[in-house]
């Protein structure tokens, strides 16, 4: 008898959809069997997307969103809900990284990577939360069947590295914006958790693996290996799942033994 996780009849909004671990995050909840919505400024990449995912057997729609703008965050979850129905689980993906040392940080560098990895993941979440709220109350249409909302911080969240300082706190917000939520909203049966990811391989960072520096950071890896996005399909299809009931306000991660 084989164990399997069906997320047919649900909705699943995904930000930052249009490559990378989001991409990857909606091609997996598709074949889950999730409606999902991709959101991201590259409505061209979300549509390219959109068409691998139908052409799959997926249901896949999308919807433009600008994390750093908090009108534009309103209109793509209200859009999303009006074309597909109430969302059920939220991939809190977005996210922004430079490198420098902290000396060299200016007040550019550290409010690009706040507004989006921060203040945008926090009102992203809020509105998703707002209506996820709404319907286990009563007083929104839908029948509630409980939220999950998944927040991407990073193992650079729970161990500092060099030259990405701003990157690392940013994250560290990121998981305790996740256990302040869950706190909050878990008695609704909205469940609240955090992946994060260690060095994985995506089309953003494959370059940077071939080069001399590249290779002596993964010499430095426990396993001397980085991850694929696909090392993270299970995780998030069991956060996503009806079967992770009980797990809320976790901090997970998947990064190889890297942060231990």
């Amino acid at each position: 008898m084989a164990y399997s996780i069906d997320l047919s009849g649900r909705v699943a909004l995904i930000t930052g959809a249009s490559g990378g671990l989001g991409a990857q995050f909606a091609r997996t909840l598709a074949k889950a069997g999730a409606a999902v919505v991709l959101a991201s400024r590259r409505i061209e990449r979300l549509k390219e997307l959109r068409a691998q995912i139908t052409c799959e057997g997926g249901d896949a729609h999308v919807v433009e969103l600008d994390v750093t703008d908090l009108a534009s965050i309103k209109s793509a979850v209200a859009h999303a809900e009006t074309e597909v129905g109430s969302i059920d689980i939220l991939v809190n993906n977005s996210g922004v990284s430079t490198t420098q040392r902290l000396v060299d940080v200016n007040e550019d560098n550290f409010d690009f990577m706040f507004d989006t990895n921060v203040k945008g993941a926090f009102f992203v979440a809020q509105e998703v939360g707002r209506r996820m709220l709404a319907r286990a109350q009563g007083t929104a249409p839908g029948s509630f069947t409980g939220g999950r909302i998944i927040n991407i911080a990073s193992m650079a969240g729970l161990k500092v590295l060099p030259k990405i300082g701003v990157y690392c706190m940013s994250k560290a917000a990121v998981i305790q914006m996740t256990k302040a939520m869950a706190v909050e909203w878990g008695r609704f049966g909205i469940n609240v958790n955090a992946i994060c990811p260690g060095y994985i391989d995506t089309e953003i960072n494959h370059a940077h693996w071939q080069t001399d520096s590249g290779q002596k950071l993964i010499e430095m890896l426990p396993r001397k290996r980085i991850g694929k996005p696909q090392d993270l399909d299970a995780l998030l299809v069991m956060l996503c799942s009806d079967q992770s009931h009980f797990i809320n306000g976790a901090v997970i991660s998947a990064d190889d033994g890297f942060a231990v």
